[in-house]
């Protein structure tokens, strides 16, 4: 067996102080916002790592403090018209703390006048208020009331805040999280001083992520370790397409030179042309698509392009009812997206459905309920397709043909809801937690979505999408 990627194997591997603080350390950010910090390190742009935050009380990993908080980014794929399949070692993470069992090394990150960056990825979900959450938590339940802790903890030692950039794909998430962590600082009565701070030294950026990250290689794990010549627990997959778009002063791409290292970034004034964009073109397809899949039997992204049903329901999706509802120039869109279904056809990313699934209500609601309502507003009817992928992920949601991935209430909701299944599509959509908004006042959704849900049962999904498309 080949031996465990770590600094005893590989003695020669830099390391770099801590600047930045991670909130995850999933697939996702380890390929994004780590592999850039790599790649600026690696032209002496940069000088520093990232320490990541546990934000979720699961299970404690070992792999980090295993492996010396190494690892491997796999990028494959098709860039520019060229084939890229490159493999490179991390060395931008430090260390991984897990705050439910040693908030004191969290906290303890205030002290460090180095730290001036802060980074997250915790889901759509994650940017949430916890009334439940108190200063003296140790730690705060949610990701917002950790980080409200630790910048009270650094304004309590009289030091300079942080650039705080967000990556959850929720709309003006850099704003959001600026909110709660306000909303806590009220709560808690942490004082004005502590406001004025907040306001003044620290700066909540909103952002913008584009990269398809399928994660650990499972199906070719022994193949990849045998080629690298270590074991790697931790690698991770990754398109070669990135983008990433920052909603801020000129400046700060001078103060983090991500484009200056020739990654594909950009800071502008203002990032809603390309949040709509990608939100409704990229992911918007992926969360109609992974219910219908599933419920199907498909696995992977590629799986639902080669077949012949669910691809044309991908290409009428994007081109029926995802293109006409958004303002931007038509050829633009139209670019976007046949360059979006090249990249879901990638034969190098075996992108798992199960893995898009995670949160899928929250998903629903930011990438794909704004259309339909805006759809059934300009054209007095609902779309199709989209009806039947809500309809699909309601089915779903039932629990007893795919294994759910969302938080325990969202699914606690759904259980009372089907516990009474005649009234279940009413009783869901009243959920205006889930939904932002009761959608029974949404003309025609409560009759349509019985009629999905009917069909699919009765006819399952591949028959279902053959009669729409």
């Amino acid at each position: 067996m080949a031996q465990t990627l770590s600094r005893t194997a590989f003695p020669d591997l830099p390391s770099y102080p801590e600047r930045v603080i991670q909130f995850g350390e999933g697939n996702f950010m380890r390929a994004f916002v780590d592999w850039q910090l790599q790649q600026m390190n690696n032209k002496g742009l940069f000088q520093g790592s990232a320490v990541l935050i546990q934000p979720l009380q699961t299970a404690p990993s070992n792999l980090f403090a295993e492996q010396d908080n190494l690892y491997t980014v796999l990028l494959c794929g098709i860039l520019n018209g060229e084939n890229v399949d490159d493999r490179e070692i991390m060395t931008s993470v430090s260390r991984l703390i897990n705050p439910y069992t040693d908030n004191d090394s969290f906290l303890a990150l205030a002290e460090n006048d180095q730290l001036e960056f802060i980074t997250s990825n915790t889901t759509e979900a994650g940017i949430a208020y916890h009334p439940g959450d108190r200063l003296e938590d140790a730690p705060q339940q949610s990701f917002p009331g950790k980080l409200t802790a630790l910048l009270y903890k650094r304004f309590q030692l009289g030091k300079k805040g942080f650039a705080i950039i967000p990556c959850e794909l929720i709309d003006r998430n850099g704003e959001r999280l600026r909110d709660i962590v306000r909303q806590y600082a009220e709560d808690w009565r942490l004082g004005a001083d502590f406001l004025e701070w907040l306001d003044r030294e620290n700066t909540f950026y909103c952002s913008l992520v584009d990269r398809i990250v399928p994660g650990y290689p499972r199906d070719k794990a022994e193949q990849v370790a045998q080629e690298l010549g270590y074991q790697d627990n931790l690698m991770v997959t990754a398109e070669p397409f990135l983008f990433w778009v920052i909603e801020g002063p000129a400046w700060l791409a001078e103060r983090l030179p991500l484009a200056q290292a020739g990654l594909n970034v950009v800071v502008t004034e203002d990032m809603t042309p390309y949040r709509e964009r990608k939100v409704h073109l990229l992911n918007g397809p992926h969360t109609a698509m992974v219910s219908l899949g599933l419920l199907a039997g498909l696995e992977t992204v590629e799986d639902v392009m080669n077949d012949d049903v669910f691809s044309v329901f991908v290409k009428r999706l994007i081109q029926d009812e995802l293109i006409p509802m958004l303002d931007l120039p038509r050829q633009e869109l139209q670019s976007y997206a046949e360059a979006v279904q090249e990249r879901f056809k990638n034969p190098s990313i075996r992108h798992e459905l199960t893995s898009i699934y995670l949160n899928s209500i929250s998903k629903f609601k930011t990438r794909l309920l704004p259309i339909l309502l805006r759809y059934q507003a300009e054209k007095g009817q609902l779309p199709p397709l989209i009806t039947l992928a809500f309809a699909a992920l309601l089915l779903s949601y039932r629990g007893d043909k795919v294994k759910r991935q969302d938080g325990e209430d969202v699914i606690a909701r759904f259980d009372r809801a089907w516990a009474a299944p005649l009234t279940f599509v009413t009783t869901i959509l009243k959920e205006e937690s889930l939904w932002g908004m009761d959608l029974t006042m949404v003309p025609d959704l409560e009759r349509s979505l019985q009629s999905c849900l009917t069909l699919l049962e009765e006819r399952g999904t591949r028959s279902a999408l053959t009669q729409l498309v």
